[in-house]
């Protein structure tokens, strides 16, 4: 059986005296029946599939509606250039989260953390810790555990569907995966953890789910740099010792409830918000779409 909530996972930690990630890797034998080798192996699997989608970036491709393509190439020589105001660190994140966002949006080979629309967050965090940082491809999986538990107990008390609950559900979980996964790279404890999922999911509660002409793609790619740069500063904050005052799980229950009130033209139907105004209406003319 899977977990509840976040304080189970907290629990379970304490009774078994294992780390946060490890807990999620026991619960995922128990449930489909596994070795841990061979669970270890399909994060590993899912890790390569997250590097590949970065590697195999092709910045002259274009989407098929030619409003997505090339803007992680334009970061990426814009970060080269040492032009940042954040730094070659975040410049490097914000240049993932495009390439594996406009990746998704180009058809190509993604992985879905938690979903498709949301993609490019946790490789976007992962990648620059693995590429300058030393980590390991071992280190990387069990940062991937972490988040794929923190996703999990999302999904179960509140939801991961932009239709469901906005892109707060989408963006907002995957940041908070991604910041969960960050503390735990780093050593952190797993009350850390938790509080680093709630701040990230905090901040970015009540966010609209508004694709232009009902595609994954405007505003959906740059809200992935959203995602993975708050949930640096989440997993910093956390590292310092700073909680949130509302308890995690109470976080995600918030969200359900956000989500649940929020009206239906801001739940990926491509009727509200950005997709609603003059130039979000005028891209679903045949002929119109530009960058």
């Amino acid at each position: 059986m899977a977990f509840a909530s976040l304080q189970e996972i907290l629990t379970y930690m304490e009774e078994k005296s294992v780390p946060f990630w490890e807990a999620i890797l026991m619960e995922d034998m128990a449930e489909r029946g596994v070795s841990r080798e061979d669970s270890m192996k399909k994060m590993l699997d899912t890790w390569q599939a997250m590097l590949h989608a970065s590697d195999s970036y092709e910045p002259q491709r274009k989407s098929a509606s030619g409003l997505t393509g090339g803007q992680g190439s334009l970061m990426e020589q814009y970060c080269q250039a040492g032009q940042t105001l954040c730094g070659p660190f975040i410049g490097q994140v914000i240049t993932e989260a495009l390439k594996t966002a406009e990746s998704n949006a180009c058809m190509k080979r993604i992985v879905a953390a938690p979903t498709a629309g949301a993609s490019g967050v946790l490789p976007a965090v992962l990648l620059p810790c693995y590429r300058e940082h030393g980590v390991s491809d071992e280190q990387i999986a069990q940062a991937m555990y972490t988040a794929a538990g923190i996703g999990q107990v999302i999904a179960a008390r509140a939801s991961v569907s932009g239709a469901a609950g906005g892109c707060q559900a989408e963006i907002g979980s995957a940041s908070a995966m991604a910041a969960g996964a960050l503390v735990s790279l780093k050593g952190g404890s797993g009350k850390q953890i938790t509080h680093a999922a709630a701040m990230a999911l905090k901040n970015l509660l009540g966010l609209v789910c508004d694709p232009v002409a009902g595609l994954v793609e405007v505003p959906c790619v740059k809200r992935n740099v959203v995602g993975a740069v708050n949930a640096m500063s989440c997993a910093d904050l956390a590292l310092a010792g700073i909680e949130s005052r509302i308890p995690p799980d109470q976080v995600i229950d918030a969200m359900r409830e956000v989500g649940d009130r929020m009206d239906s033209s801001l739940r990926e139907t491509g009727k509200g918000g950005l997709a609603a105004t003059p130039a979000g209406q005028a891209v679903q003319a045949p002929g119109s779409f530009h960058l």
